[in-house]
Parts: C-alpha cells; structure tokens; sequence
C-alpha cells in the first residue's frame, strides 16, 4: 500500500495511489490550488471547504500537475480489489471528517449489546467512560444506543402496566428518570501519546500518562471503560487498570471499538511484530495451557516451507493458532494477561471486543481488515506475516520488513 508524490525537474508532479486504495489520499483542487492530503479532513479545515469539495484520488491512478497548471487524472495500473484500510478511520485519521464521525459512533453503538450483556443491562450500577480520547467519539456512540435501548425497555414494561391497569405514578417518574451514568474518569496528559512512543521509552510513558476522577464511581458498580483499539496492552497493564482500579469498582470492563489485533501490518501502520500483540500472547498462552503447544511447530514448519515460496503461493498458516479458539475464549485471557502484578485491588477485569462484523456494518465502504483476519490485498503482506511469526520463534525481535 503506498500514496507517493513526485516532483519533476521541469516543472510537472505527479501523485499515486495504489491500486487497492490501502493508503488513503484525497484531492482539493481550484483554480489556484491543487492540494494532496492522507484525510479530508485536514484538507476541508486548512482550506475551510465543505468535506464534498475534496475528492479521494482513485486506487491505480496518477494525479499529474502539469507546469503550466493543468490537472489530470490516469490510470497508471489495474485497479485491484478495493481494501481501503480501517484502522485509519479507526484511531489514526482526524475525527472531524463527518464520514469518520459516523463510522467512529457507529462503532460503538455496534458493541451496546454486548456490553449490555456483561453487566446483566444492570445501567443503575453501572458508570460508562472511554480512554484514551481518540474513543470518545465511538464513546459517544455507544451512550446513545445504550440509551435508546434503555428506554425501549423502559417503554415496553409500562406499556405493559398500563395495558394491565397496575402502573404508577411512581412507575413513570422511575422509567423517565433512568439515565446511562456517563462520567469522564481518566484524564490524559494531551501532550504524550505512547502508541507512537519509542519502544524504549513507552513503559515509562505510561506509567504516569493518566489520572483519574474519583468519588464518582461505587464499590458496588461496574466501570465500563471504551477503548478505541488494544494493540499491545501495554498501558492497559502499566497503567490504566492500576488508574481505574483506585476507583474501586466492582468490575472494570475494557471494551474495545475495534476488535483484536492478531496480525502484522506491512502498509505503514507500525504494527509489525507479531509477538507483541496481546491477542497473540493470549492465543499461545492458552496452546500451552491446554498442551496444544505442538500447534507451534506445526505453524512454524508450514512458515518454512513457504519462506522462499512465490508471493501467489503463499498462505496464513499463523491462523492455525487463532482458529483454536473462540471470541469469547480469548477475550477471557486478555482481561487475565492485562492485570497487573501485585494490584491491591480485587474486583474482576472482563474485555469485550468489537466483531468483523460489526466492524464492517459500522464501516462497509472499507474492508481492508487484515491485522484483524489476517486476509492481506497483497501477497507482500502474507510474506511479512510468515516472516514475522519464524522471528518471534527465534526470539528475533526485529521488524519483518
């Protein structure tokens, strides 16, 4: 995946796309300027446009700037099977672009359901927030479907009162005072942001990142905490628990917009080491757990098999692993790896994760879902998967590419 821009000794430039729109590039074009970005967004506040003046430049062509001011557009290469990226609109790209908005709402109201189910729809004991701050717009989502259904329920049990002759006064000003608890407990520290921190230095970073509200949450509540995506769960572990267990909750659910992270990505998001993703950790934990360790010399032999294979021909053997267990099984793990050692603090942790399918009815103009399927648009992207596995094997913590 690549989005490249060229600028041409005499004057002309030009700009690419790749064919299967991994990349994303968008387009804002006058009389006077012709404008490249990777979100609408930017372009849309810099030039202060409507989101509909800004264009997306089309997977497999060519945007070529002529010196005397000419501006068209060319195929350079067939189009391929369109998997525009989702973890741009996910976590990376502006949240002001209106399209990514709604997708980032919809996200969230997607996971309602299954959060309704883990706290047994007990609302009044329950306190709903989000961390880190790219999940409040999914935060925002989830309030409003958790509402909706709250009050559907609420409509339905007077109606039945009332068709019975039993309802009150008393019934109708409870239905209508019942409100989904939203508070903002974690606050950041808006200048530091670790999943782009150096390795290095991320653990650090982490340790004193947040801080939390207190006196708002009961030691008889659930805290549900909305989170836009776990990769490595590494501040969950350093520092979010540990934060948001000094609220003193009786359950702390991490639900997470996006759902888990088991594969590498190869297209420019630095997700490249297989063995630091907490679902992976979670997936081989319970292989030697439940002494299918075996599986992981089978896989490996498969990956060196294919290491010298021609692109068409190689495979996802990594999903061997995954396809062992279930949604739920791994969520369980996760919730069990992200508590920290020693933490006074005794209540249950739980993890709830988006679907695929949630995820691409929150957003079905974009499948490029392979860090989450492990199905890649390109062969590049399997080789990369199978290198990244036989380094974790050989405690090679080197990048794959």
């Amino acid at each position: 995946g690549y989005v490249f821009a060229t600028l041409v000794g005499h004057g002309d430039a030009f700009i690419c796309r790749d064919p299967s729109g991994i990349r994303p590039c968008f387009v804002h074009e006058t009389d006077d300027v012709v404008a490249i970005a990777s979100e609408r967004g930017a372009l849309s506040s810099v030039f202060n446009v409507d989101p509909s003046e800004v264009r997306p430049l089309t997977p497999g062509a060519m945007l070529i700037i002529r010196k005397n001011g000419d501006v068209t557009e060319e195929a350079f290469t067939e189009p391929r099977e369109l998997r525009q990226c989702t973890f741009e609109r996910i976590y990376f790209s502006r949240g002001n672009d209106p399209a990514i908005y709604e997708e980032r709402k919809s996200l969230g109201r997607q996971l309602a359901p299954r959060v309704l189910s883990l706290i047994d729809h007990d609302i009044d004991q329950t306190v709903f927030s989000f961390v880190p701050n790219t999940a409040e717009t999914a935060y925002l989502g989830l309030l409003e479907e958790l509402e909706y259904i709250t009050q559907r329920c609420g409509l339905e049990d007077l109606w039945i009162r009332i068709s019975d002759g039993t309802v009150t006064r008393e019934d109708i000003e409870e239905a209508m005072a019942r409100r989904v608890r939203a508070e903002k407990i974690a606050h950041k520290d808006q200048r530091l942001r670790t999943f782009i921190t150096h390795d290095s230095a991320r653990r650090d970073l982490v340790a004193h990142i947040y801080d939390i509200t207190r006196s708002v949450v009961r030691p008889t509540d659930h805290l549900v905490v909305l989170d836009d995506s776990i990769v490595r769960g590494t501040t969950l572990r350093e520092s979010i628990i540990t934060m948001l267990s000094r609220a003193n909750p009786r359950t702390i659910i991490v639900a997470s917009s996006a759902p888990p992270i088991m594969y590498p990505d190869c297209y420019g998001i630095d997700m490249s080491q297989l063995g630091r993703f907490i679902a992976f950790e979670a997936a081989v934990t319970l292989l030697r757990e439940r002494g299918d360790a075996d599986l992981l010399d089978e896989v490996e032999r498969r990956c060196v098999a294919q290491d010298d294979a021609p692109g068409e021909e190689l495979v996802n053997h990594v999903g061997m692993i995954y396809e062992q267990f279930t949604l739920e099984e791994l969520s369980a793990k996760i919730a069990e790896l992200i508590r920290p050692e020693n933490i006074p603090w005794k209540g249950d942790i739980r993890v709830v994760y988006q679907s695929v399918d949630g995820l691409h009815r929150a957003m079905p103009s974009y499948t490029g879902d392979w860090f989450f399927t492990g199905r890649y648009p390109t062969p590049g992207g399997y080789r990369v998967l199978n290198r990244s596995f036989l380094k974790w094997r050989r405690a090679d913590d080197a990048r794959a590419y």
